[in-house]
């Protein structure tokens, strides 16, 4: 009898992992949330999460305040899945980390973004983030497809039109990387880089379209 109710739990624990996929990153249901960041109607919730577990030296990666760093990054993300400056935060930390994962994250540093892209699949803020994320990884051909999604979403916002030319000239497509280019200037975007990227190979002349 022992032997099968022992095999009984394994096909169970098999069909759960089958059911969700191997690398299932958790149900969005929290104890807190979630919550949706652009809603205003959420400011109050965001206020007592941000005062506890996003201080200034969390979103710096300096130290944690109710407890590790991972854990109040961890908090902050399972109250609030799309934060951006969270997720930018935990971007940076994923980066200069040699695991994919620290103390504190339930969850590998990649399964945020997929659980926020699950909770908000509209937020283009939340595909620029990760698309600039994976662009650094050197995983191009999966940051175009966020960078592209994000631009679709929202396509005049010069940050998300900079970040897709910059993962076009890595391709060296520099035919796109130049359309994005002009596209985030003619929304005055500021950063020059990019242009200055298609200055070297030639595709971008410093006496047009400054």
């Amino acid at each position: 009898m022992r032997n099968w109710i022992k095999l009984g739990a394994l096909l169970l624990s098999m069909a759960s992992t089958a059911a969700y996929g191997a690398g299932y990153c958790g149900e969005l249901a929290n104890a807190y949330g979630p919550f949706d960041y652009r809603k205003a109607e959420f400011a109050p919730n965001l206020y007592l999460v941000e005062s506890a577990h996003f201080t200034p030296d969390v979103e710096k990666l300096i130290k944690g305040n109710a407890g590790t760093l991972g854990g109040d990054i961890d908090y902050t993300l399972k109250a609030f899945p799309n934060h951006p400056r969270a997720l930018s935060s935990l971007a940076r930390y994923a980066l200069r980390s040699k695991t994919t994962r620290v103390p504190g994250l339930k969850y590998s540093f990649e399964c945020y973004f997929d659980r926020a892209i699950r909770f908000r699949p509209d937020d283009s803020a939340v595909r620029m983030i990760y698309g600039a994320y994976l662009s650094k990884r050197g995983r191009y051909d999966d940051a175009l497809t966020q960078l592209t999604e994000a631009v679709n979403l929202q396509p005049d916002n010069g940050p998300i039109n900079y970040n897709l030319g910059l993962v076009y000239f890595e391709k060296k497509d520099y035919d796109n990387a130049r359309h994005y280019a002009e596209k985030a200037a003619s929304l005055d975007f500021p950063l020059q880089g990019l242009k200055t990227k298609l200055a070297e190979v030639g595709k971008w002349n410093a006496q047009e379209k400054k």
